[in-house]
């Protein structure tokens, strides 16, 4: 049984918005809901009413009211959420037109640059304008291949206020994975950098546009965002400086009326086993279910910040923009996280007074790994919530966070997906945290742990499911008639049984907390037994010897051997003392199928860009088999080894 890690304070529940809506709902429902689970509860067995009271608090403007919060379809995926009401994605994001700063960004090799609620407001109405006289309208797709920075958040707010479909990716993807998204979905404007620094080094992006626009047809405007470059010459391609209409005034600025299903974004699977999906995300849904996290979970408001690492290519990056909407300010970081050292991060968010911090499992092991300490940066009481996603929170995280930062500090495990555009668990300010656990599921997020049979578990490893209607749900996938290759996605594990399958294979625990163990089709199955790969990563990577790690499953005699592939730690190599010390480790802590039938040394992991590691396509390549979108890895170079492996092919 897992202990409490860290109690809630009690002066930050009395005056955090989850206890203030908890108060609200209650009196609107004219229940008594006496805490956090009796609201949950509520919220998933009512959730018509919960959407309709959650809207109503979290204060959504709608240009025409709805006439009711849900009108039910034959099936989870069919029903229509607040049928009748309009409203504007872009309007409802806007901050307040002042000299205060709402955007703040930092992008190596450039000098830090504040934007103001005015700057905004004149730079969007500027961009809107421009955009308009391109012919641009509701429903037409705008993209960019942009750094995170202002100018992605400007033309995102631009376009969705004329009520077009945004979608973006980061430069770095490459000529395939960048034609391989949007080359589907066919932008009528498409934004981009022409260059962009990491690690001290300039990447031109121009060789990489042209190729693009040579294979993606009825992109009618192109426009070029400078990086450090002293000239570019844009003879094909408007710069983003006078791009902007300069004669737009904020006044002009009008916002189209769209319905809440509506198309918004347009974001893309991580394309590791096929051309990536195109996933439809309406403007409503989207919406709601943003402020319901950023607010009640995290607890941002008016006067604080949000800094989250992130890339244009990932959905943290959609996530991030919509805390404009709070009345909080957001920091955009773009480059390496370690120049010119690990501690860089940390000095940023104690200049910038950050409240709340977005990272990942692999930034604080690297922090532990380089003896980094928050504190001596300059970190302290100012920053309330660190996030982290992208793959589990180890035990050991935890433990750092809270040695370094204090018990004060809101240490906050969050996961779901781009195919929600949001988080089915994560973090409460009124609950506690036990470590290696995620603290619940979100309100509204009927989610359940089944086994193959359809039989919900606690205390049991199963698969990731959400049984009720979220407003959240996709609107569908691009070019996908009938909705078949939706269906397919997250409908047909249990026929019969009309249910969302995300695919994750996780826990929920006696406390109603969440473990997650993996991507359910990476997980491995010795003697039938089904092992979630985090639990290996999780005694793994906790050796100071081992950097880094990824399993793989390798059929053999109607069986399952477990390869483990591990990164050595600066200083460090893989003997067979090592390998006999990780195999005890991983037998002792958690049961003989675990331990590895071999394990070898590598030089570097894959990882999507989102930083997701990738046991598929290592299982795919160390097998023969072709892996396909190999540029949807932030390091492609890493597979080389894999497709090499000698030991099974020979």
């Amino acid at each position: 049984m897992a202990e409490i890690f860290l109690s809630p304070r009690q002066h930050r529940m009395d005056s955090c918005f989850m206890e203030q809506f908890r108060e609200y709902a209650s009196k609107q429902s004219g229940l008594s809901l006496s805490d956090y689970w009796d609201l949950y509860n509520w919220s998933i067995e009512s959730f018509e009413d919960f959407w309709g009271i959650a809207a109503s608090f979290l204060n959504i403007k709608f240009h025409q009211e709805p006439q009711k919060v849900y009108a039910k379809g034959r099936l989870l995926r069919s029903g229509e959420w607040f049928p009748g009401a309009t409203l504007n994605f872009a309007e409802n994001l806007m901050p307040a037109f002042s000299e205060k700063v709402f955007l703040t960004a930092y992008q190596e090799g450039m000098p830090v640059r504040y934007l103001s609620g005015q700057d905004i407001w004149k730079q969007v109405a500027g961009c809107a304008a421009s955009l308009k006289k391109k012919g641009v309208k509701k429903g037409d797709r705008i993209a960019g291949v942009l750094k995170n920075g202002p100018e992605a958040v400007i033309a995102m707010l631009a376009a969705t206020s004329l009520g077009a479909i945004w979608s973006s990716c980061s430069p770095d993807f490459g000529v395939n994975g960048i034609v391989d998204r949007l080359g589907q979905i066919k932008p009528k404007v498409l934004f981009f950098s022409t260059s962009y620094v990491y690690s001290g080094k300039q990447f031109n992006c121009i060789p990489v546009l042209e190729e693009v626009i040579s294979q993606i047809s009825g992109i009618d405007t192109i426009v070029g965002v400078k990086g450090t470059e002293q000239k570019v010459d844009p003879s094909y391609w408007k710069d983003w400086e006078t791009f902007l209409d300069p004669s737009a005034s904020p006044d002009d600025l009008k916002f189209e009326t769209v319905s809440f299903s509506d198309p918004l974004y347009i974001m893309f699977s991580s394309g590791t086993t096929g051309v990536p999906k195109c996933i439809v995300h309406g403007v409503g849904g989207t919406l709601l279910q943003h402020k319901k996290e950023l607010i009640l979970h995290t607890g941002l408001s008016e006067g604080k910040k949000l800094f989250y690492f992130t890339t244009c290519g990932w959905m943290m990056w959609n996530w991030m923009v919509s805390a404009l909407g709070t009345g909080a300010g957001i920091v955009t970081f773009d480059g390496a996280v370690n120049q010119p050292d690990l501690g860089a991060l940390w000095r940023l968010i104690a200049k910038e007074k950050v409240s709340v911090f977005g990272t990942s499992p692999k930034f604080l092991s690297a922090c532990m790994n380089g003896q980094i300490s928050p504190s001596d940066e300059g970190v302290d009481q100012k920053l309330e919530t660190i996030l982290s996603t992208g793959s589990p929170l180890l035990p050991e995280h935890f433990a750092w966070v809270k040695s370094h930062l204090g018990d004060e500090l809101q240490l906050s495990s969050i996961c779901g997906g781009t195919d929600i555009i949001s988080c089915f668990m994560l973090g409460n300010p009124t609950l506690p945290i036990h470590q290696g656990q995620i603290q619940g599921p979100g309100l509204g997020m009927a989610i359940e742990a089944w086994q193959e049979d359809g039989t919900p578990v606690v205390g049991k490893k199963a698969e990731l499911v959400c049984t009720k209607p979220f407003v959240s749900m996709p609107i569908g996938f691009w070019n996908d008639p009938n909705d078949a290759k939706y269906h397919s996605a997250y409908f047909d594990a249990w026929p019969g049984r009309d249910v969302w399958h995300h695919g994750d294979f996780i826990e929920i625990t006696d406390k109603r907390g969440v473990i997650v163990y993996g991507r359910s089709d990476a997980t491995l199955n010795p003697g039938g037994v089904r092992i979630g790969t985090a639990e290996i990563y999780r005694q793994v990577e906790n050796l100071v010897e081992i950097d880094d790690s990824i399993a793989s499953g390798h059929p053999i005699e109607g069986d399952t051997d477990i390869l483990l592939f591990v990164k050595m730690a600066e200083g460090h190599t893989l003997d067979d003392l090592l390998i006999k010390n990780i195999k005890n480790i991983i037998k002792r802590e958690l049961t003989p199928r675990h331990v590895p039938a071999k394990i070898y040394s590598v030089i570097d992991i894959p990882y999507t860009r989102s930083g997701k590691k990738v046991e598929m396509a290592v299982t795919k390549a160390i097998h023969g088999e072709e892996v396909m979108n190999k540029s949807a890895l932030a390091n492609p170079e890493s597979l080389d080894y894999f497709l090499n492996f000698s030991d099974i092919k020979d």
